[in-house]
Order: structure tokens, then C-alpha cells, then sequence
């Protein structure tokens, strides 16, 4: 309901400050901005059609410029910072998270980022530096240098001290991260500890361990998966010598979920899942045509089988009638194991470990709805036309097909794991191109041979 209510008042803005601009209003519009929060206009200008949106930019004000480029989907950041100079690039950086500095220079041409960087005092500068030496997918790109360290060896007191001085804390902090003299990680000081402990305990008597502390080379989707399963608020970041380099907090990991899962829904229809909704034309149908050619690659790979039997199909046009009907059938039942599989995949759930018990079940799923569906077609098909032959040959294709559709749909997502293609963009069209073999190759070639 809450959702919903949001969604409304969106939606109504969206079309309040529409109507303003295309009146001219453009003060109005000005001082809804104002009063809207960053993520708010960030949804503004991403639901915006392109003309719209740089008069947007232009009234929105610059000091809030930063937080919102932090909110917006890449493609449409890119247009946005595209059309921004340097030194306001630099200003719009100004107090944002060292990761989310790295996010929006990531995108910029190399001279654009020197110079933006060179802009910047020399210690942010280092920061932003540091993570952007790291490949965005993992935890070195996603992490925030902005950490709080403390020695074990002081008391409580020192710490709680030394925080009244500091004066705030960065957002997202649960724990303070225990070093040695080396910059070693040995451990954390949950704030909960902290407030509760005796003042004159040493920090060492108090702190928790820091074994499940993340290396800065592991990857963003397997950092999901453990903040998801050990309900962490944050996390400290070590390199391979131990030493802290940052953390990473929730508020990052969320972005990464929602990034996975509008990667995945996006991909299964061959789409960027940065896309923007209201991207130029050219440009789109041009990143479309790309998935709509191995479409066609697929669906001339089909066809070639249905003519390797045109004679069958000449003296017979029944079978022309049915023989849609087990392709697409396999590629349903396939379609629905591959995003199984996907899913596990994502999760960390499918493994060399369990992946032959995986195989096998789903195998016995395809062979109980094969006898199931086989039985039902087969006896709607005798009805229909009358002819026995028939409805035993489209069943012996029907139950064919599923078995090889739950095999394949196991199979084919791991197999492109492994090869380092992604699942969630080929799995499907994989999946459907081998259905429609099978079920055609199987149904016209029994059909060649008894009919």
C-alpha cells in the first residue's frame, strides 16, 4: 500500500511539472525541485523524455547535482555528465561517497576524468584514485575509504572520547575497525559494545573477531549473497596483505541487488539494463538489431528443419497444423527450468556439488509432464482428426521434446557460466533454438517414417 501511495505521488509530480513546462512555468518548476529530495528528482529526470530532462538539469539546483547523479541509471548520468564542464563535475563531487566519485567518473572519457580529478584536493583526489584502480564489479570499486580506525590497545573511554571530538560518524556505521601499527585489520568494535562496555576496558577485551572481513578482489554479487546471509549493516574491505583499505555498507549492496535483478529481467530480452527509457531512436533500435540477428540466426536454424521435410508436409497439411505445438511446448517447460537455474546460480545455490541431483530432477519433471501433456495432446489431436498414427506420433515428439527441454534447461545456463557468457542474456534463446529443433526434427521425422 505504502508502494503504491509513493508511486502516485511520483507519478503525479511527474505530470505537475510536465504541464509546467510545457506552460513556460519554468520558476515553478524551479521551486518543486527545491523541495524535492535527490532520489526524487532522480526518478524526475529518468521518466523524462530527453528535452525535458535538460531543462530539468537546468533548474535543478547544482549543490544537490552530485547526490543526484549518484541516483540515476548510467545511460542516463552519461548524457547528463557529457554536457557538464569539469569544475562543475569536481564542485558536484564535493562531499559524496569516494565510491559513488568513482561511479560517475567511470563513465568518462579518460582527458574529462584527469581533469575533473585535478580539481579536487589532493587527499580526495588520492581516494577517488584508489577505487577507481579497482574493476567496478567488485569489492574494491564498490567500497568507501571513509573508515573510522581505532587501536587495541587504548580503552573505551579513549574511543568514546575520541568520537565526541571527531564530532559524526560516517553513514552506516555499525562498528569501528581495530588495526595494528601495521594497518592490519585484527578486529571490530561494534557501536552496541562500544556504548555498553566499561570505560576503562581495553578495546582488545572487547572487540569481535574480523574473519569474515572482504578481500578487495571479490567479486559484487558474491558480496550480496554473504551481506544477505549474515544480515551485515557494513563490512570491512582488506587487500591481500591484510591490511584495511575500506568498507562497504548496505545502502551499496541494495544497489547491487537491484542492479543484478534489472540485469537479469533486462537480458532475458537481449537488453542493456542501463538503458534509458527515453534513449534516441538510432540508438536503440541499433543495440535492439543486435538481438533481433541472432533471433533470426536461431529461427532460420528451425526453419531449415521444417524444409529438410517439405515433401512430409505437402502430402499432409495437418501436420503442418500441429507441428507448433511441440516446439513450443518444449520452450516453455525449458524456459521455466533455465530461470530456476539462473536463480540458483545467482544465489550460490548450484555447484559441481549438486548439480547432477539438479540435472536429474528436473530431468524426472520433464519425463512426468511428458507422459502427462503427451496423453492429453495425443488424445485432443485423435479427437480432432480422427487419425491414431497422428496422435501417437505428435505424443512420442511431445514427450521427447519436455525430457530434452528440462536436460537442456539445466545444462545450457551452466555451461554458459563456465564459458563466462552470461545465463540470463543467451540461456533463453539457447534453450528455445534446441526445443524447436528437437520438437520439429522429432514430430517431422516420425511423421516422414510412418505416414
Amino acid at each position: 500500500m505504502a508502494e503504491q501511495i509513493e508511486f502516485d505521488q511520483a507519478h503525479q509530480a511527474l505530470q505537475e511539472v510536465a504541464e509546467a513546462l510545457e506552460n513556460g512555468r519554468f520558476v515553478h518548476v524551479r521551486r518543486q525541485l527545491h523541495d524535492m529530495e535527490p532520489e526524487d528528482i532522480a526518478h524526475l529526470l529518468e521518466a523524462s523524455p530527453r528535452k525535458s530532462r535538460d531543462v530539468l538539469w537546468q533548474l535543478t539546483d547544482p549543490e544537490d547535482y552530485g547526490e543526484i547523479l549518484d541516483e540515476l541509471s548510467e545511460d542516463v548520468k552519461d548524457a547528463l555528465v557529457s554536457k557538464m564542464e569539469p569544475e562543475m563535475l569536481a564542485e558536484a563531487t564535493e562531499g559524496m561517497d569516494t565510491d559513488d566519485v568513482a561511479y560517475v567518473l567511470r563513465s568518462l572519457p579518460d582527458n574529462v576524468s584527469r581533469e575533473v580529478l585535478s580539481q579536487m584536493d589532493i587527499s580526495d583526489r588520492l581516494r577517488v584514485e584508489t577505487a577507481l584502480s579497482y574493476p567496478e564489479d567488485t569489492a574494491g570499486g564498490l567500497m568507501n575509504t571513509d573508515v573510522i580506525t581505532i587501536r587495541g590497545d587504548v580503552d573505551v573511554d579513549v574511543v568514546l572520547r575520541y568520537l565526541r571530538i571527531k564530532g559524526e560518524l560516517p553513514e552506516a556505521t555499525d562498528a569501528l575497525y581495530v588495526i595494528d601499527e601495521d594497518s592490519r585489520l585484527i578486529g571490530q568494535l561494534p557501536i552496541t559494545t562500544l556504548v555498553t562496555a566499561q570505560s576503562d576496558t581495553k578495546v582488545s577485551e572487547v572487540m569481535a573477531d574480523a574473519d569474515e572481513a572482504i578481500e578487495v578482489t571479490m567479486s559484487d554479487s558474491d558480496i550480496a549473497s554473504l551481506f544477505e546471509r549474515r544480515n551485515w549493516v557494513s563490512a570491512p574491505v582488506i587487500n591481500e596483505h591484510q591490511h584495511l583499505v575500506g568498507r562497504i555498507t548496505i545502502d551499496d549492496v541494495v544497489d547491487v541487488i537491484r542492479e543484478d535483478a534489472e540485469h537479469s529481467m533486462m537480458s532475458m530480452a537481449g537488453m542493456d539494463d542501463d538503458e534509458d527509457t527515453f534513449a534516441p531512436v538510432v540508438k536503440s533500435a541499433r543495440k535492439r538489431s543486435i538481438w533481433l540477428g541472432a533471433n533470426v540466426l536461431a529461427a532460420l536454424a528451425a526453419a531449415s528443419v521444417s524444409n529438410m521435410f517439405e515433401a512430409t508436409l505437402d502430402q499432409m497439411a495437418a501436420i503442418a497444423v500441429l507441428m507448433t505445438i511441440v516446439p513450443s511446448m518444449g520452450g516453455v517447460a525449458g524456459n521455466q527450468t533455465v530461470a530456476l537455474v539462473i536463480r540458483g546460480l545467482a544465489l550460490g545455490h548450484i555447484g559441481d556439488a549438486n548439480k547432477r541431483e539438479l540435472l536429474l530432477k528436473e530431468a524426472a519433471i520433464g519425463l512426468v509432464n511428458g507422459i502427462m501433456w503427451a496423453l492429453i495432446i495425443g488424445g485432443i489431436v485423435v479427437a480432432w482428426k480422427g487419425n491414431w498414427m497422428l496422435g501417437g506420433i505428435i505424443s512420442a515428439a511431445m514427450l521427447t521434446n519436455l525430457l530434452v527441454a528440462g536436460i537442456a534447461g539445466v545444462t545450457i545456463p551452466i555451461l554458459l557460466k563456465k564459458m563466462k557468457i552470461d545465463p540470463a542474456l543467451a540461456g533463453g534463446m539457447a534453450l528455445t533454438t534446441i526445443t524447436d529443433i528437437i520438437g520439429l526434427s522429432v514430430f517431422l521425422g516420425l511423421a516422414t517414417l510412418m505416414i
